[in-house]
């Protein structure tokens, strides 16, 4: 099991950079975080090489795909994204698609897929892979869109390229299951869709804290994840109850325990 350290989240109160640090000391390699617009790069990149770190992921900038009026937008701000990409040797990049405009389900619906169509030749081009996330809209991103996990996963179809897939959130997943019948179980549904899926995150729930906490089996997940074809990174982003260091290297425990 390969983790990424999301910085924004687990060290959201300390230096970017020194945690970078606190991560190469635990002996993991691989971090992400959220936007790239307001950090140094030239300083990340320096000291990823330094440290020898990989970064699994990052976010494209936020603009709405269920607004088709900003598409253009939106695609100007992945190319912008995509070269960030390619400088910090990194392949995938994080899209929400946008809060509920208050038009209908199934226009919203398609104007995500005409504008994920609009991205897929520069993502091909760029062999960058764009995973799009369903939230959970009942205590952290109440107003946004996308919500289930089925109609995420309906629009990688619909959007036809390996380029473009789901970033499942255990944490967000878990909390809509809890609130939304239709919203199947966890392992049930990454182990059916685990080609369409690009990229996961993980936190306790209850809670958002460290995966020890709240009630989810994350033992079994990740039993049942590597038992797919899966071969990419674990995000942990979560926002620790305890010192991040001390969180960290209890996880570490728990998953092999």
């Amino acid at each position: 099991m390969k983790f990424s350290i999301c910085l924004d989240a687990v060290f959201e109160k300390y230096d970017f950079i020194e945690s970078m640090k606190s991560v190469k000391k635990l002996g993991l390699d691989t971090i992400e975080f959220w936007g790239w617009w307001d950090k140094s790069l030239d300083d990340i990149k320096t000291n990823k090489d330094e440290l020898g770190l990989k970064i699994a992921t990052f976010c494209t900038k936020f603009i709405s795909l269920t607004d088709e009026t900003q598409h253009f937008e939106y695609l100007e701000g992945l190319k912008a994204s995509i070269k960030i990409a390619k400088d910090l040797d990194c392949h995938i990049l994080i899209s929400q698609v946008g809060d509920d405009t208050g038009k209908s389900r199934q226009i919203q619906h398609e104007n995500i897929v005409n504008g994920l169509k609009m991205c897929v030749e520069v993502l091909e081009e760029a062999d960058v892979t764009l995973v799009i996330e369903p939230l959970n809209t009942y205590v952290d991103h109440k107003g946004y869109y996308l919500s289930s996990s089925s109609e995420a996963f309906d629009l990688i179809k619909e959007v036809r390229s390996d380029k473009v897939k789901v970033l499942y959130d255990v944490y967000h997943q878990s909390v809509t299951m809890r609130n939304d019948p239709s919203e199947k179980d966890i392992i049930s549904t990454i182990t059916e869709n685990i080609d369409l899926i690009g990229h996961f995150h993980v936190a306790g729930c209850p809670g958002r804290g460290e995966i020890y906490t709240g009630d989810v089996d994350y033992f079994e997940i990740f039993k049942a994840i590597d038992a797919t074809n899966y071969n990419g990174a674990i995000g942990l982003e979560y926002f620790p109850l305890e010192d991040p260091v001390v969180g960290l290297e209890s996880v570490m425990r728990s998953t092999v325990e």
